[in-house]
């Protein structure tokens, strides 16, 4: 029996990355999987993958800041699907600044990481809850980071959303918790991809080093000296959304290697 047969699971920042990583893997998971970004193309690939193993999927171009977007969102995957939604996981974010002090950040920078990062996992909360306390049933899973449990220099915008999100998590936890709803929070690490490819390009530009530098430094601060992949965020999720996870809610699940430790 596979760990989520026949949920019905609604992923935003779903076309790129772990995003991508955790549709698939709830899909192999027996999941039928809402598609959420605004990027079509990669959208309707994730979404091609999905339907190649049995799995019905949706595709919703969504910008997670805007409310209407979001609201309709929900509604296509209550319509598509049965008015059921059992799993949410919200993986859309913006890195924002690089190795910027917080003097130099510019104010607009600033408002735009806080609001995709923690306004966009507030309205698929919002909007999700509602069916998922009906069904007396709901995982929510939200993507944070390790720089949500420690500071991280040069980072402020990004740190103080991640914070944020850790303690949206906690809070929500207690008020679903009463209606057999899971929320928990993943803190990955830095994790390899395109994302992690241009961080490293970025800070090494802005530090005179070259990337493979950079990279080693991150390896060097993670106790397994190992970068974490997607798919390893993407089984954490998928635990998360199952039942195996029955009695886990309000939790950081922290996947990075072994940084934070």
């Amino acid at each position: 029996m596979r760990r989520v047969e026949d949920r019905i699971a609604l992923v935003t920042g779903a076309a790129k990355g772990m995003g991508r990583e955790i549709s698939l893997t709830l899909a192999q998971e027996g999941a039928h999987v809402a598609l959420a970004a605004r990027d079509e193309a990669p959208l309707k690939e994730v979404a091609g993958e999905i339907e190649k193993l049995g799995r019905r999927a949706l595709v919703q171009l969504t910008d997670v800041t805007d409310e209407a977007a979001v609201k309709t969102l929900v509604d296509r995957t209550l319509a598509t699907f049965g008015g059921r939604i059992d799993i949410l996981v919200n993986c859309a974010g913006i890195t924002g600044p690089v190795e910027t002090p917080v003097w130099e950040i510019a104010a607009d920078a600033w408002d735009e990481v806080l609001t995709v990062n923690v306004r966009g996992t507030f309205l698929p909360i919002k909007h999700v809850l509602p069916t998922m306390i009906a069904q007396r049933y709901g995982k929510i899973v939200n993507i944070s980071g390790t720089s949500g449990l420690r500071g991280y220099k040069n980072r402020a915008a990004y740190s103080s959303s991640k914070w944020a999100l850790r303690g949206l998590t906690r809070t929500v936890a207690l008020d679903a918790g009463g209606y057999n709803i899971n929320v928990n929070a993943v803190h990955p690490g830095i994790v390899d991809g395109p994302r992690m490819q241009r961080l490293c390009r970025e800070k090494a530009k802005k530090r005179g080093w070259t990337p493979e530098q950079v990279y080693q430094e991150y390896v060097n601060e993670m106790a397994l000296r190992r970068v974490t992949s997607s798919q390893d965020v993407a089984d954490t999720v998928c635990f998360l959304a199952s039942d195996l996870s029955k009695n886990i809610t309000g939790q950081s699940i922290t996947v990075d290697g072994g940084w934070d430790v």
